[in-house]
């Protein structure tokens, strides 16, 4: 990917991308995880797992650009690097889009579906933390994967270009304020819908499921067209931001669709437990 050569359009590129990073699987399903443990233990953070896994993650792609930017003079990026992403990132969100198609057809009726992620179900048992700095580790943790180090790494890099050091530290910075508004988000909104657990809670979970799902699938087909014709990477050249933000919006819309298609009467999970203890 070429980024932008002027400095504010680059910033926002890499908040843009940073948001988008936020609203990848792994991160969707490590937060539930995380925020699911820590509402059974009862913590008054629980709310706040997607803000503290982001803030661990990023302090990560912070020290990557840091270290990047500064031997940027002696180093660059290979050229082989994107090549290899590329494919990788085409068979992850495919293997991604297929396993939350699969969570959201096969969970029970009466159940929340959770998201999948690949590194989520390998690092399983690190979503049961529930001491902040715990849950920032883990955040920290999953930011060593080829492609949150492949991304600072060329955005750093990008960096010297306007200046040095100091350069790649605002982008990085940027970046990692991106993927904090949609973790935090994401972080709340799960918290909000394992409290009530309800018919609304139900269907939401099953949108987003399906969202994620497609979404996935779509952006792997873009990569694979991209890399089979030599017309759709044109046609894509300078077209980034605008990629990148319509990937947040129907993600976005996708919460909205949740909360019209699902009947607003229902009694939260807990209102109907309390009435029960009466």
């Amino acid at each position: 990917m070429e980024l932008p050569t002027d400095w504010m359009a680059l910033l926002t590129l890499v908040f843009v991308l940073g948001a988008k990073h936020g609203l990848d699987a792994d991160h969707l399903a490590t937060i539930d995880g995380l925020t699911r443990f820590n509402l059974r233990r009862g913590a008054g953070h629980a709310g706040w797992c997607g803000s503290l896994f982001s803030l661990g993650h990023g302090g990560i792609v912070l020290l990557i650009a840091l270290g990047v930017g500064a031997a940027s003079t002696q180093w660059q990026v290979p050229h082989w690097l994107e090549s290899v992403g590329t494919w990788i990132s085409i068979t992850f969100l495919t293997l991604l889009g297929w396993l939350n198609l699969r969570a959201v057809l096969t969970t029970a009726p009466d159940a929340v579906v959770a998201p999948v992620g690949l590194k989520a179900g390998l690092l399983a048992r690190l979503q049961s933390t529930s001491h902040p700095l715990a849950i920032a580790a883990v955040g920290a943790l999953f930011a060593l994967s080829f492609d949150t180090i492949s991304q600072a790494a060329l955005f750093a890099v990008t960096a010297t270009r306007h200046g040095g050091v100091g350069h790649a530290l605002a982008l990085g910075l940027s970046f990692t304020a991106g993927m904090l508004v949609m973790d935090g988000l994401n972080g709340l909104w799960i918290a909000r819908l394992l409290r009530r657990a309800d018919h609304h809670a139900r269907i939401a979970s099953r949108v987003m499921g399906l969202a994620v799902a497609l979404i996935s699938f779509a952006v792997a087909g873009f990569g694979l067209a991209r890399w089979l014709h030599a017309d759709v990477g044109t046609w894509y050249h300078g077209k980034e931001l605008v990629v990148g933000a319509g990937v947040i919006v129907l993600l976005s819309l996708s919460f909205v669709a949740a909360r019209a298609l699902a009947p607003q009467a229902s009694t939260p999970i807990s209102s109907r437990l309390s009435a029960s203890k009466r």
